[in-house]
C-alpha cells in the first residue's frame, strides 16, 4: 500500500472539511499556476510554506518529496536556459545561458515547489478513501470517483502480479540484458499482466455485485464545514486575490 504519512494528525488542517480543502486546493493551484510575476510567485510560495507549517508536517516527509519535485527542476534548468531565445547571460563553454531561460526555469521551480506544497498540507492530510468521497459530496461524476477509488485500491493487486511473474521468470533462469530474448521476455510478461488484470477485475466485479454493490460507496463520515471551514475558506479567497493583486501590479496594470 501507499504509505500516507501526513494522513493522520491533529493540526487545524487536519480537523478542517475535506471539501473545504479540496476546493481550496484546486482553485489556490490553478492561481499560482498562472501567475508570471516573481512577486506573486513569491508570495505563493510563502503561503504554500505557511500551510505546511499549519498542517504540522514532518519536515524529512516534506523534503524527501520536494527532492523528487527538484530533482526534475535540475533537469530544466540544466536544458532551458540554454536553449531558449535571447540575451546571454553567461556561458559554459559554446553554450550561453539566455535570461529569458534563466527566468522560465525560475518561475516553474517556484510554481511546482508552491503547487506541491499546497498539495501536501491541503490534500495529503486526509486519506486517499476521505478524498473520494469527498469528491463525490463535491458532485464530481460517480464514475471518475470510482474509477479514482478502485485504481487505488487495486494497482498494488496488479503490482503483486508483476513481482510474481518477475519471481517466476528468475526462476526459470531469466536474466534481463539487451537482446532480443529480454525484449520478448518483456513483452510476454506485460501481455500476461494485462490478462490478469483483466480476469482479476472481472472477479471483483462479480464478487461486489454479489455482495450487492449498487455502484454507491458509502461513508460513515459526516463532512461537516463549521465556521472555522467557512474562515479557512474565506481566507483562501483573500490569499488568492491578494497573489492575483501582485500579478497585476507587477505586470503594469
Amino acid at each position: 500500500m501507499l504509505r500516507e504519512p501526513f494522513a493522520v494528525g491533529d493540526s487545524p488542517l487536519h480537523r478542517l472539511d475535506p471539501r473545504i480543502r479540496l476546493v481550496s486546493a484546486v482553485i489556490y493551484s490553478f492561481a499560482a499556476a498562472l501567475c508570471r510575476e516573481f512577486p506573486a510567485l513569491l508570495a505563493a510560495l510563502m503561503i504554500s510554506m505557511a500551510l505546511a507549517a499549519l498542517a504540522r508536517l514532518s519536515a524529512a516527509e516534506v523534503l524527501k518529496r520536494l527532492l523528487v519535485v527538484n530533482g526534475l527542476v535540475v533537469f530544466i534548468w540544466a536544458v532551458i536556459p540554454f536553449t531558449f531565445p535571447g540575451e546571454a547571460l553567461f556561458h559554459l563553454g559554446p553554450f550561453g545561458a539566455a535570461r529569458e531561460g534563466i527566468e522560465l526555469a525560475a518561475r516553474i521551480t517556484l510554481k511546482s515547489n508552491a503547487i506541491v506544497l499546497a498539495f501536501m498540507a491541503l490534500v495529503a492530510t486526509m486519506p486517499f478513501a476521505t478524498a473520494g468521497h469527498a469528491l463525490h459530496r463535491l458532485r464530481v461524476p460517480d464514475k471518475i470517483v470510482h474509477l479514482l477509488l478502485m485504481t487505488y485500491r487495486y494497482i498494488f493487486v496488479l503490482e503483486q502480479e508483476y513481482q510474481r511473474l518477475v519471481r517466476a521468470a528468475r526462476i526459470r533462469g531469466f536474466r534481463p540484458g539487451t537482446n532480443l530474448h529480454t525484449y520478448r521476455t518483456y513483452a510476454y510478461l506485460v501481455g500476461m499482466l494485462f490478462v490478469r488484470a483483466v480476469d482479476r477485475a472481472e472477479r471483483v466485479r462479480w464478487a461486489m455485485l454479489c455482495r450487492g454493490f449498487k455502484r454507491k460507496f458509502y461513508s460513515l463520515q459526516e463532512f461537516k464545514a463549521g465556521a472555522g471551514g467557512f474562515v479557512f475558506l474565506v481566507l483562501m479567497s483573500v490569499a488568492v486575490l491578494g497573489i492575483a493583486a501582485l500579478e497585476l501590479r507587477a505586470a503594469g496594470w
